[in-house]
């Protein structure tokens, strides 16, 4: 099955297209960019912007990806199988970002950053350069993950964070700050010191509150909110469904970015 091109997109004989793929009207797609199977890119979007700052290296977007229209994706990044976008989505160079990255409406990943498999973002996230984000993150509405200690400078130092971390609307993390695998960050937070593992983070300055375990559903005591994989697998693969039911939470999806066929 050959590609589908809308007659008013540009695409460059140089680009990759999978089996499937689609291409909305007026989207432009340069060359060096490669698009896997049963991809569909909206209208209004530039794929594989051209930059210097890419050195050299292709856009590649893994199979099964969706992006919706206005979206523009630098060249040099590479993303797994199951990408999904928002309406205009930003994305520069040099991102590696594993399955399933789902990025909101108006996201911001500026690039040079390493993003884990099963990431979801909603709109309005701010991913700054040099951030390392784990698997199975979710950043609500708002989030910013900063990386200059002295603004303005040239001293990058990302945020990281660990997997399973859930940070809430509108909360921010100062540069270099690292957050514990399985915490969450409650909404406005202003955080700028490392957090251990399972914490809840809340105040600006924010502070850890207690163990992220310790906090219940809200109107139902008796449940635990988290860790949240318990009670929450709405879009997760089956077979993560079920390794997590049979206590399974670490997961060997190799590097971010690596399978994108």
């Amino acid at each position: 099955m050959s590609a589908l091109i809308h007659p008013t997109a540009l695409v460059s004989p140089r680009a990759r297209l999978g089996a499937g793929v689609s291409i909305g009207p007026f989207t432009v797609v340069h060359e060096d960019v490669e698009i896997g199977d049963g991809s569909r890119i909206d209208g209004h979007c530039e794929i594989g912007y051209p930059t210097p700052l890419a050195q050299g290296q292709p856009l590649i977007i893994g199979a099964g990806a969706l992006i919706r229209s206005h979206s523009v994706f630098y060249a040099g990044s590479r993303f797994g199988q199951g990408l999904v976008t928002g309406h205009r989505v930003t994305v520069r160079e040099l991102t590696q970002a594993g399955q399933n990255f789902q990025i909101g409406t108006l996201g911001d990943i500026q690039g040079h950053c390493e993003i884990g498999h099963h990431v979801r973002t909603q709109s309005s996230v701010t991913i700054g350069q040099k951030s390392v984000v784990g698997d199975f993150v979710w950043l609500f509405p708002g989030v910013v993950l900063t990386n200059d200690p002295n603004p303005p400078s040239n001293d990058l130092l990302g945020v990281t964070l660990e997997d399973y971390v859930v940070v809430a609307v509108k909360a921010t993390l100062l540069a270099g700050v690292t957050i514990g695998r399985g915490s969450f960050v409650a909404a406005h937070a202003l955080v700028g010191q490392d957090m251990p593992e399972d914490s809840l983070v809340s105040g600006a300055p924010a502070k850890r509150m207690c163990k992220a375990s310790d906090l219940r559903v809200k109107g139902d005591l008796r449940q635990r909110a988290y860790p949240w994989r318990h009670r929450f697998v709405r879009g997760y693969p089956e077979a993560v469904v079920q390794a997590w039911a049979e206590g399974v939470e670490r997961f060997d999806f190799g590097t971010p970015g690596s399978e994108h066929a």
